[in-house]
């Protein structure tokens, strides 16, 4: 069996303008209602962002490898399966709705990545199903959604 490269791919629209997606994005207090508790700095082309999850004890340092006003973020982080690079773009749709669509890539396929491959779509899934409830309706739909996974 030929191992191929898996990649994650997830899309919404969200009816706030390119400008307002970008900053909810790159703006660690934004994050923080909707996927992350805490970020130690804004997502700029070179920074290393420490973040920190409410459902995880231990943070995770990220590296921004480029950020493009109001259309691109792309950053590195490390995954069970090894570093994957996480890339999303913004597109315009109309004056007041964007696009945002994350991809998260590559992993050559092995039976262990397959867990990888679920988790984090079903993550980026989230995330952007989050990011759509907080600004358009000022919902914070993460806000005790995991309290469980850190119940001893």
């Amino acid at each position: 069996m030929n191992n191929q490269e898996l990649s994650i791919k997830t899309k919404i629209q969200i009816l706030k303008p390119v400008s307002v997606v970008f900053e909810a994005i790159v703006e660690p207090a934004e994050m923080s209602n909707y996927f992350i508790s805490k970020g130690s700095l804004r997502m700029e082309t070179g920074a290393e962002p420490f973040w920190h999850f409410p459902e995880f004890e231990e943070g995770f340092t990220v590296r921004v490898k480029e950020v493009k006003l109001d259309s691109y973020v792309a950053f590195y982080w490390d995954t069970e399966v090894g570093e994957t690079l996480v890339e999303i773009n913004l597109q315009p749709a109309g004056e007041n709705a964007s696009i945002v669509t994350v991809t998260e890539k590559p992993v050559v396929e092995q039976s262990a990545d397959i867990k990888w491959l679920k988790g984090n779509t079903e993550g980026w899934a989230n995330f952007l199903a989050c990011m759509k409830a907080w600004l358009e309706y000022g919902v914070h739909l993460r806000k005790g959604a995991f309290d469980f996974m850190n119940a001893t």
